[in-house]
């Protein structure tokens, strides 16, 4: 895995019932990053729905703008909640969610320039190329403009960003992918992993944590696929990416995918195929995409976080950067759900960890009832 890595370097505690009712509701209900929430008095402002960029509102409203890696997927929906809810429990505040509909870099940064032009407070992204957006955070600081991330560590210590909030250490993360793909294969066979891209630092991390524990644990088990297969965050070219994998190696017994999409992809395909044995399917996931498949046996193993406390926790932390309030060892970000009430700060305070890692195994959504 050290190839990616050169590649990659290359390349408010308690907030009431409604938040919590919000926080348990369905993604199929959460607001639309692009739909304007004026009616219901949270925004007095309308989203360009090509730019993804505000109209200037009230100079005393704080403004921060979330930019996803994708939009339209079951993900970054479920994370626009937790932004919607935050903005709500947050008077003064407009916070909201926009981003580009594939997983472009280049479009990311054309959002992110729009958002500079705009003069909001706050700018969180996603970065699907962490060091390609690096240059446009850097001017957005420098235009004044409180700057957080996810998913981006390469970017702490270069003077691009104000924070990066990681929701677990990404070692860990990953090194439970591994654990649950060695145990489902029973220690030996071929396997296969893909990526959401190989620009993706954290799918890397994850990926690269995963391979070691599987190396060092059953190094009987042989990756057929050095280079991970890339499944761009998209649904049908995950589908079509595990047909791909399932007819190239005929004797696969294993399938590691690091983005919901391949691992849904890869169950749809074992789905069709009627193949409930013999090939193990684990990756990232959400319990409503994964609840079905691990019940009826085509996934073995689900990991992943809740991504409405992801949006939160940047948020707070972003509205107190702004405010000029600190950010302390073991502070609570306020989300409801856990998973960030007592953060880790490392790289001198830049770098922020939670502990919201959330293992999905078969037989915990029997009775149908997901969380999100």
């Amino acid at each position: 895995m050290r190839e990616f890595r050169a590649r990659l370097a290359v390349g408010a505690a308690a907030v009431g019932v409604m938040v919590f009712a919000a926080a348990c509701g369905s993604v199929e209900d959460a607001p639309s990053a692009t739909e304007d929430p004026g009616a219901d008095g949270s925004s007095d402002e309308s989203v360009d729905e090509d730019a993804g960029v505000v109209d200037a509102g009230s100079d005393d409203e704080i403004r921060i703008v979330t930019v996803s890696k994708i939009e339209g997927i079951t993900w970054f929906q479920r994370m626009s909640e937790g932004v919607d809810m935050f903005s709500e429990a947050n008077e003064g505040v407009n916070a909201f969610q926009t981003g580009p509909d594939s997983d472009d870099p280049a479009a990311q940064v054309a959002i992110v320039e729009d958002l500079i032009a705009q003069g909001v407070d706050g700018i969180i992204v996603v970065p699907n190329d962490p060091i390609g957006i690096g240059p446009v955070l850097s001017r957005a600081r420098d235009a004044g403009i409180v700057v957080g991330v996810t998913e981006a560590t390469q970017l702490v210590g270069t003077g691009s960003i104000d924070f990066d909030i990681e929701s677990f250490d990404n070692a860990d993360f990953g090194r439970g992918f591994g654990e649950g793909l060695v145990e489902a294969m029973g220690c030996e066979g071929q396997y296969a992993t893909s990526v959401g891209n190989l620009t993706s630092e954290s799918h890397i991390l994850w990926l690269e944590a995963a391979i070691e524990y599987i190396e060092e644990t059953c190094p009987d088990m042989e990756n057929v696929s050095p280079t991970p297969y890339e499944n761009f965050n998209d649904d049908q070219r995950g589908r079509e990416l595990a047909d791909e994998i399932l007819s190239t190696f005929p004797d696969l017994r294993g399938y590691l995918a690091t983005t919901p999409s391949g691992t849904s992809g890869m169950a749809s395909a074992l789905r069709e195929r009627g193949i409930t044995e013999g090939v193990a399917n684990v990756g990232l996931t959400l319990p409503s995409v994964a609840g079905p498949d691990l019940e009826d046996g085509y996934m073995d193993y689900g990991q992943g976080w809740d991504p409405a406390g992801w949006g939160w926790a940047l948020n707070e932390v972003a509205l107190r950067l702004i405010r000029g309030e600190e950010i302390q060892e073991g502070d609570d970000l306020g989300w409801p759900l856990g998973g960030y009430e007592s953060i880790t700060l490392l790289e001198g305070g830049e770098l922020i960890l939670g502990n919201d890692i959330q293992p999905y195994t078969p037989g915990m959504f029997a009775d149908g009832d997901y969380p999100f």
